[in-house]
């Protein structure tokens, strides 16, 4: 009788320790899910390049093209959605978990900067406006100016000195992280061994890209 009575102690005991430890919440969860914004039909699309990161830590990552994202967080921590274009949001993980995941659908909604109409006219009135539009004498002169501005080569000019905008930045710093997210942990691919990055560097050196300019 004794050996089957210490037996059975000691399952019991066993079983109300891992019942115990079962209904303790969980400290670190997988926090994963999709973000996804209205579409112009009024339907949910996945909204990539989100970016997905825990308040006050430098823990983070970024939805894919569907959308998903997936990271590590700790129960009580709170998650911060954001990307331009639209608003900012904030989501805090319950602090009382069982699962050691949770799962989150975030939809995004368009953040639209609206500023003051703003009239700017270099003349006191539009019937002053009107006179001196009137009188203006388009030269010869003038008319070669703006041919000369309009030509292949002033344009090339200008096109690799103007600055970008910021639509073309944040498409740039968006497809930038992207590259890096991609190859993150292991090494990039050398170009050296690269076929189609010769051919364009074959290609620019015909064209005299790498000739200095006067």
């Amino acid at each position: 009788m004794k050996p089957g009575f210490i037996v059975m102690f000691l399952l019991f005991s066993i079983s109300r320790v891992y019942s115990q430890q079962k209904d303790e919440p969980v400290k670190v969860v997988e926090f994963s899910g999709k973000v996804v914004y209205e579409d112009d039909k009024g339907n949910p699309a996945p909204l990539p390049y989100t970016n997905v990161s825990v308040k006050g830590t430098n823990r983070g990552a970024y939805t894919e093209f569907d959308g998903f994202f997936a990271l590590v967080a700790l129960a009580g921590e709170t998650v911060v959605f954001s990307r331009i274009g639209y608003q900012t949001v904030e989501v805090k993980i319950p602090e009382k978990l069982i699962a050691d995941r949770y799962t989150w659908v975030q939809i995004m909604t368009e953040d639209n900067y609206l500023l003051p109409e703003a009239v700017i006219m270099p003349w006191p009135s539009k019937e002053h406006f009107k006179q001196e539009f009137l009188a203006i004498d388009i030269s010869n002169e003038l008319r070669e100016n703006a041919m000369a501005n309009l030509a292949d080569e002033k344009l090339k000019e200008i096109r690799y000195s103007v600055p970008s905008d910021g639509r073309e930045t944040s498409s740039l710093v968006l497809k930038q992280q992207a590259t890096d997210y991609v190859y993150t942990g292991q090494t990039r691919p050398m170009n050296v061994f690269n076929p189609i990055a010769w051919k364009n560097f074959i290609d620019a050196w015909r064209r005299g890209d790498f000739k200095k300019k006067k």
